[in-house]
């Protein structure tokens, strides 16, 4: 049975016990993540959904460490390479892909698309920031959206395959509030949804009791993982 454990932020890692996946592997400098870099004993891929630094992260450094596959849009996985991660899959918006894992889908996301320098001064070029529609196996759909303002299109990623779990950004300011990601849940018409993306900092304060109390109230599931969680899929 594959495994969901949350890091903070945005940082999630899918798990089986054949396969390792992290997706926005914000670790190091992450206030709220509770493990260390140091702490990681696998990765098989990485997949990046924008290259701010809260999301990409620790990205290179995981590639490297294990020699894993940074799945990414064209310009930040060929970008990821140049710096030194020896196998980059490059994708983009609405493009999908079957891994050993499962199929990756590329959703859109309404986002920054710059990048934030990294302590050797090395900018990431301009990249579209994204979602990840993941069928993991045969049976399980996850859908964690990325840094995005609410977009009516999300009706259409939820029809096919139906969505397992929604992971959705509820921090405000930089992306979706509660009240927006609610009306996502009932775009998406997702089994139940995980609040990400808030809390880490000042400027992304929200109250992830409200965000359930809207779902819910809507007929839906909600489930707040604490940083360092781990549930089943």
């Amino acid at each position: 049975m594959p495994t969901l454990k949350y890091f903070g932020h945005s940082a999630f890692r899918i798990q089986d016990d054949k396969h390792t996946v992290f997706i926005d592997p914000f670790l190091t400098g992450n206030p709220v993540c509770p493990v260390k870099f140091a702490d990681i004993l696998a990765c098989d891929y990485v997949l990046v959904t924008h290259g701010h630094a809260d999301h990409l992260g620790d990205a290179l450094e995981l590639a490297q460490k294990f020699d894993a596959t940074i799945v990414a849009t064209w310009e930040l996985a060929n970008w990821c390479q140049s710096k030194g991660a020896k196998k980059v899959h490059p994708m983009s918006s609405g493009g999908g892909r079957d891994f050993p894992f499962g199929r990756v889908k590329m959703t859109v996301a309404f986002h920054g698309c710059g990048g934030d320098a990294r302590a050797d001064g090395s900018v990431p070029p301009p990249n579209t920031p994204v979602g990840f529609l993941i069928t993991w196996g045969k049976t399980k759909v996850l859908y964690h959206a990325g840094d995005t303002a609410l977009f009516s299109d999300m009706k259409l990623i939820g029809e096919k395959p139906r969505i397992n779990l929604a992971l959705l950004p509820i921090g405000d300011n930089f992306g979706m509030g509660p009240d927006d990601a609610a009306r996502a849940m009932e775009f998406l018409d997702a089994e139940c949804c995980v609040p990400m993306h808030y809390n880490t900092f000042d400027l992304i304060k929200s109250d992830p009791l409200a965000f359930a109390f809207r779902v819910e109230k809507g007929g839906r599931k909600c489930k707040i993982m604490k940083p360092g969680e781990k549930i089943e899929l």
